[in-house]
C-alpha cells in the first residue's frame, strides 16, 4: 500500500484516474441534525447566459471545484471582556434571547489560553466541530476564509486555518479565529458561512468528488489510534509516517441511502 504524506513522495507510484473519493462524517452524534453538510462552492446559480461571464470561465470552476463550504450551525453573538482580576473572557451578548444555552455554547466555544496566543492582545478562540474528511489517497485539505461569499458585517478578525494530509492524519475540525478588534463583537447567524475546505490531489487537475462515509470499525480504530497527540507532541506532522504503518488499506466507505419502497 503506497499511501504517502508526501506528494513529492509519490513519484513514480501509479497515478490515480478520475475523481479523488474525500469522506466526511460528524465525530459526535449528539445534535447531529444542526450540522449542515458540506457544500461545493460553485456559480452554477449565477449569470452564465454571456459567453465571458466569470461564471464560465474554466480557471474560476476549477478553482470552486476544489472547495466545499461548512455553515455556521448555531447562532453566535458574543462580546469580549476581562474580568476583575484581568482575565479575557468571552460573554454572550445575546442573553436570555440567544437561541442557544449559555453551558451548550460554552461547551463548543471556548477561549484559548492568553499564553497561546499568537500576537499579544489578539485572542483566540476555537470553535469545536464534529466534521472529519478522510481520503484513502493522497489528499492535503486546508481550512480557510470563506473568501468566494460576501459578507455585509465582516468578522473582527481573521481565521486561523491550516493545511493537513487527510489520507493518513483525519480529525475532528476546529474552527479558530483570531480577534483582532475586540471592540467589536463577534456575530455569526445560523448557516452563514464558516469556512471552507479545499482539497489538492494527485495528479493537481484530478477532481474531488466528497461523500458521506461510514463510521466502521476500521475507522474508529485509527481515529483512536492518532486522536489527542496534540496534547502529548509538539509537532505532530513527525507523526505522520508511523500512522500510516498501522493505517488500514480502505476507510472510506461512501453511505449507501435507501431507496424509498414501492407503492
Amino acid at each position: 500500500m503506497q499511501l504517502s504524506v508526501s506528494f513529492e513522495n509519490t513519484r513514480g507510484t501509479e497515478a490515480g484516474t478520475g475523481p479523488v473519493t474525500v469522506g466526511w462524517f460528524l465525530a459526535d452524534a449528539k445534535a447531529a441534525v444542526i450540522y449542515y453538510p458540506p457544500e461545493r462552492v460553485r456559480s452554477a446559480d449565477l449569470n452564465r447566459q454571456h459567453a465571458k461571464s466569470a461564471s464560465r470561465c474554466p480557471a474560476v470552476i476549477n478553482l470552486e471545484s476544489r472547495y466545499f463550504l461548512i455553515r455556521c450551525p448555531f447562532d453566535i453573538n458574543i462580546g469580549f471582556v476581562r474580568d476583575d482580576k484581568g482575565k479575557a473572557a468571552m460573554r454572550n451578548l445575546s442573553g436570555e434571547a440567544s437561541a442557544i444555552r449559555g453551558s451548550k455554547l460554552g461547551e463548543k466555544l471556548h477561549m484559548v489560553s492568553e499564553a497561546e496566543w499568537r500576537h499579544k492582545d489578539v485572542p483566540t478562540i476555537q470553535l469545536a466541530l464534529p466534521y472529519v474528511f478522510v481520503a484513502d489517497e493522497p489528499v492535503y485539505m486546508s481550512q480557510v476564509s470563506p473568501f468566494m461569499h460576501y459578507t455585509r458585517d465582516p468578522l473582527p478578525g481573521t481565521i486561523f486555518g491550516g493545511r493537513f494530509p487527510i489520507n493518513v492524519w483525519p480529525r475532528p475540525l476546529m474552527w479558530a479565529f483570531e480577534w483582532w478588534d475586540t471592540t467589536k463583537p463577534i456575530r455569526i447567524n445560523r448557516g452563514d458561512p464558516l469556512f471552507y475546505a479545499g482539497f489538492e490531489t494527485m495528479p493537481q487537475d484530478r477532481g474531488v468528488a466528497v461523500h458521506e462515509t461510514e463510521v466502521t470499525d476500521e475507522l474508529k480504530t485509527y481515529l483512536e489510534h492518532i486522536s489527542g497527540a496534540v496534547n502529548y507532541v509538539n509537532q505532530t506532522f513527525s507523526l505522520f509516517e508511523a500512522a500510516e504503518r498501522v493505517r488500514p488499506e480502505t476507510l472510506v466507505v461512501p453511505v449507501r441511502r435507501r431507496r424509498p419502497a414501492d407503492g
